[in-house]
């Protein structure tokens, strides 16, 4: 059986009027990631010879957000309906090629069903894709006669007995592009709107005696548009249980699976515990006995087997080995690794450095392009100062060093195995030899020192 080749349409070009919003409606985000990249993702994985998208305004905009990924970016400069879209890039269609048409707003659709749709395409007629919603207000009625498919009736134009009706239009099908390019020819507004109906051509390929297929979508959401925020939150709420549900069917204990967002991917080992209100963005994976306690945002991170997350800590863009200890309310910064065994208390902050074997950060420091070797201690408030203004300096701190509290690091430095660094000091150049560092200014005692106090007005 030969291959037929598919091109497939994204249409994002409505105005996005009920969303409120400056922004246009596609790249709000559902899960941390804009709804139009969703259906980009599963175009792509379509395996298509081209992928058209339809815009609106603010072109330059749209391709700043999600750059040009490899699309035929197609204006329609006054959005006169979904019709008058697909004849924008009709012009580009070969004829021998089956055309897809998918939906900016609708970002769940999966290549399963998609598959499922390509097969069921008739010679010369369509495949479509509809569903059964028990509520169907604001969607197109199937309008079928014996049960074959002769129309689609959009409800503004619908009669009360098809309001009645059921099964409902998601708009997503398949033609073939030389059938399709004379179906939209022969598309009118004739209709409250005064818009070009896609779904016109559905009742135009029957009247040619053609037939249209069918598939049930067995998941709404797969099918679910995104017209306004509610519309939007409440995907959102669905797609997160669908997340979690599959988390815990994998062995993840959620202590609340209803405080846990996932916005990305999340790769878990066994017995992993996340306590509530934890955000995954990006790409995580968490090792085997990872606990995440309740607060925690992690972003793109590898958490290494038996390490401890304490509350509040957020995590980007960080690899962290096993059995570390890192919070509570820490911050590790991108480029920030753990060997095994570290541990970071609360309000330390760490950016773009390495922390070796076995070495510890109490509490309330800064350390920024840091190297630290094995069993290093750095006591509270201990700063590397690597920003002279204008550049970033790097301190490198060997094994076995003891740094005391409240100690300001100038790098670029260098701090040899086994030194001691006394508390109040501040390090200003390389220490080459191990022993004890103190730079602190004599305590002066003055006896019978008055505070100063309040003059009267």
């Amino acid at each position: 059986m030969i291959k037929q080749k598919k091109s497939i349409i994204i249409l994002a070009a409505g105005n996005s009027i009920r969303m409120c919003s400056n922004l246009p409606k596609v790249f709000h985000f559902l899960a941390g990631k804009p709804i139009i990249q969703y259906v980009i993702d599963t175009a792509k994985s379509m395996d298509a010879s081209k992928i058209y998208l339809i815009y609106g305004q603010n072109g330059d905009f749209f391709k700043k957000k999600i750059g040009e990924q490899g699309l035929i970016w197609v204006l329609q400069t006054k959005q006169l309906g979904t019709g008058h879209a697909v004849q924008l890039a009709a012009e580009y269609f070969q004829d021998d090629e089956n055309i897809i048409i998918l939906y900016g707003d609708v970002p769940l659709i999966t290549k399963k069903i998609l598959n499922r749709l390509i097969k069921i395409k008739p010679y010369g007629g369509i495949g479509l894709i509809t569903t059964i919603l028990d509520n169907p207000k604001g969607y197109g009625r199937v309008i079928r006669n014996n049960n074959n498919v002769v129309g689609v009736t959009e409800e503004i134009d619908a009669t009360e007995e098809e309001c009645k009706i059921k099964e409902v239009n998601t708009g997503i099908m398949i033609a073939n592009a030389k059938d399709l390019k004379r179906w939209l020819n022969q598309l009118n507004n004739d209709n409250i709107q005064k818009e070009y109906y896609l779904t016109k051509i559905i009742a135009i390929s029957h009247e040619e005696g053609n037939k249209i297929n069918t598939i049930y979508s067995n998941d709404s959401i797969e099918s679910y548009g995104i017209n306004n925020r509610l519309e939007l939150a409440t995907l959102e709420r669905i797609y997160q249980k669908k997340q979690v549900e599959k988390l815990l069917l994998s062995g993840v204990t959620l202590l609340d699976p209803s405080r846990v967002d996932i916005r990305g991917t999340l790769v878990c080992g066994i017995d992993v515990v996340i306590d509530t209100n934890v955000i995954i963005e990006g790409n995580v994976v968490l090792g085997n006995n990872v606990k995440i306690e309740s607060g925690c945002i992690l972003k793109n991170c590898i958490i290494g087997e038996n390490t401890i997350i304490k509350p509040y800590t957020i995590i980007d863009n960080s690899e962290l080995s096993t059995d570390c200890i890192v919070g509570p309310f820490s911050r590790l910064r991108p480029g920030t690794k753990l060997e095994s065994k570290s541990h970071i208390g609360n309000f330390v902050e760490i950016k773009k450095s390495l922390l070796g074997l076995s070495s510890k950060i109490g509490h309330l420091s800064y350390i920024g392009d840091a190297k630290i070797g094995d069993n290093v201690n750095i006591g509270a408030g201990t700063i590397t100062c690597n920003y002279d203004g204008a550049n970033k300096h790097k301190t490198i701190i060997e094994d076995d060093v003891f740094i005391g509290s409240d100690t300001q690091l100038i790098a670029p430095i260098s701090i040899i195995k086994g030194t001691t660094i006394g508390a109040g000091t501040t390090v200003t150049s390389d220490i080459k030899e191990s022993g004890l560092i103190i730079s602190r200014m004599k305590q002066i005692h003055i006896k019978n020192w008055k505070r100063p106090t309040k003059k009267n007005k």
